[in-house]
């Protein structure tokens, strides 16, 4: 009796691990997902069922390929598995590539929700990476602690994720290129420090944010640029934090500035819509001085649709050692809704529009 009790234990572990060299493997919980983790090839889709699971989940070196990625996600998208406990963070991939992360939720971590690297190998950065309808929720709360933090991330796509509550950054990118962040929600909470919702930095390049919702996101909206220390900067410090950054079609709602330029070059910000920053509509700032540095320069911001009030004394905070007679502003529309007052810029603009005398009724409509 003993005998056969076994060898039927032993019979459902080896089929279930013969079935992890499948397309496809259904996880139930957290040991059957740690078990699969362990036997990650590429084409393999590991589907999870709803319920609760642990965090601190490390992969390191999985890669897939583009035509058989591998993928990792809640069976039933609207209702999403749920990660929380078991670490500082829901997940860590390290040096990975050609993976897929959807439908899941990630909960109350102190340390960051998701974290994705290049392992510390800045010629192989990490690649080809997808989030796509992920939650990430009350990370922190306090202090330097990302819902997802990327270092060193190449061709990657952040699609329909929502963010809510964290302390450092929604997204924090250090040397991360050629990305995209889209359609994306960005939730601050009272009881949450949230420096930023989205950090491009570091040495980041060609990236574009569109169609992304901001709300009451702390500091800053979006830090196009930032501070990092030399030795992080992927591939090596090339004289700017950020460059080649496309900010479009967003809606943003509060925050101190919605819209930062921090030692970057260049910079796109256009078509979007900003609703009653709390201080200043954008900043244009320096926060390095070292020779390596050009000043914050070249930023072009147009066709954008900015409503405020009395709160906004200054409309453009210039920091010192920056450029910014090399902005240009043009065919933006001013709405003050609560009088008349006219924006005062660093430059002259162009082609704009003032519609202080229906302010308040056009501000009515896009509520």
């Amino acid at each position: 009796m003993r005998y056969h009790s076994m060898a039927r234990c032993v019979g459902l572990i080896c089929a279930f691990l013969s079935g992890l060299h499948g397309q496809e493997v259904r996880i139930g919980n957290s040991v059957e997902l740690r078990t699969a983790l362990e036997h990650l090839t590429p084409g393999m889709t590991i589907l999870l069922g709803a319920g609760d699971y642990q965090g601190g989940v490390y992969l390191s070196n999985v890669v897939g390929t583009e035509d058989a990625p591998v993928v990792i996600q809640g069976a039933k998208p609207n209702a999403p598995p749920v990660f929380k406990g078991g670490g500082g963070q829901a997940f860590h991939f390290s040096d990975c590539s050609h993976i897929v992360l959807r439908n899941l939720r990630v909960e109350g971590f102190p340390a960051n929700g998701i974290n994705i690297d290049d392992g510390g190998s800045y010629e192989t950065p990490a690649h080809h990476i997808t989030l796509e309808n992920i939650t990430i929720a009350e990370v922190g709360p306090k202090g330097n602690h990302d819902a997802l933090k990327m270092s060193g991330v190449d061709h990657f796509l952040v699609r329909n994720c929502h963010f809510e509550a964290w302390g450092g950054s929604g997204i924090d990118m250090v040397g991360c290129h050629h990305g995209v962040v889209e359609d994306c929600t960005f939730t601050g909470r009272e009881g949450f420090s949230q420096s930023n919702a989205v950090q491009l930095k570091g040495g980041t390049q060609d990236v574009l944010v569109q169609c992304c919702l901001f709300k009451n996101t702390g500091q800053r909206g979006i830090n196009l640029g930032g501070s990092t220390g030399l030795p992080y900067f992927r591939p090596s410090v090339q004289g700017y934090e950020a460059k080649d950054i496309i900010i479009a079609g967003n809606r943003f709602e509060g925050s101190l500035s919605p819209v930062a330029w921090v030692t970057a070059d260049g910079g796109h910000v256009h078509h979007n819509t900003i609703v009653l920053p709390e201080k200043w509509v954008l900043r244009i700032l320096q926060e390095t001085t070292d020779a390596q540095f050009g000043p914050c320069h070249g930023g072009i911001f147009e066709d954008n649709l900015v409503f405020y009030d009395s709160r906004v004394q200054v409309f453009v905070n210039v920091g010192p050692h920056t450029s910014p007679e090399t902005f240009i502003f043009r065919r933006n529309a001013w709405c003050d809704v609560e009088g008349s007052r006219r924006p005062s810029l660093p430059v002259q603009e162009t082609e704009a529009v003032y519609l202080a005398a229906v302010g308040a009724e056009a501000y009515k409509r896009v509520q």
